[in-house]
């Protein structure tokens, strides 16, 4: 119990680090409301449970260890990055009440969302090599799968429970920032975040 205790503080730990699944699912809401963050989630939080199942069933470690393969999730990490950031600028540079109300949920959007979330963490490498480093500390190198997949499913409960603050405080501030240049700024600096982002995987080997 100690140390799945400590598990859970380090996972707490993690969870509060700005990442892309953080920033989108702020992006998603200031944008398109909470339902929209939470459909956002939603894809962000089945991506992360998919991560979860291949490092506890060692599939993981298998595409971890292929280099071509590991470098493919890498670069198509990297162009979906560049891709929501260049949406995003897109966005502030065009920004209206039409164009925001494409944003909101409606039925296929609500789909549309969650497959933004989902591709967003499970073309994002960082999560898979972090999952294969860190889960072998806490469980040991001979763990058994349910006790591994208990790790790992911990990891994006934790994540998850983050991102619904995140969500709440999200949709706080969209009642807050109400005015069109508020909503463009705010746009155009998650573009250049999202930006930034791919050009640190970029750079990462």
């Amino acid at each position: 119990m100690g140390h799945y205790l400590s598990f859970l503080a380090f996972a707490l730990a993690l969870a509060l680090v700005p990442g892309p699944d953080m920033l989108l699912t702020m992006r998603s809401t200031v944008v398109g409301g909470r339902r929209r963050g939470l459909w956002t989630l939603l894809g962000i939080g089945v991506a992360n449970v998919v991560q979860g199942v291949l490092a506890g069933s060692g599939l993981g470690a298998v595409i971890h260890a292929s280099q071509p393969a590991f470098e493919a999730i890498r670069w198509a990490g990297v162009a979906y990055l560049v891709y929501l950031g260049v949406r995003a600028l897109m966005a502030a540079a065009r920004h209206d009440e039409a164009a925001e109300a494409a944003e909101a949920v409606t039925g296929g959007r609500r789909w549309s969302a969650a497959r933004t979330g989902f591709l967003c963490n499970i073309t994002n490498p960082k999560v898979l090599a972090f999952n294969l480093a860190v889960l072998p500390q806490f469980v040991g190198p001979h763990a058994a799968l349910p006790q591994l997949m208990l790790y790992a499913l911990t990891l994006t409960a934790v994540g998850v429970t983050v991102l619904l603050v995140v969500v709440a405080a999200a949709g706080a501030a969209r009642r807050v920032l109400t005015s069109r240049s508020a909503r463009r700024r705010l746009e155009g600096a998650a573009g250049l975040v999202f930006l930034g982002f791919a050009t640190g995987l970029a750079a990462e080997h």
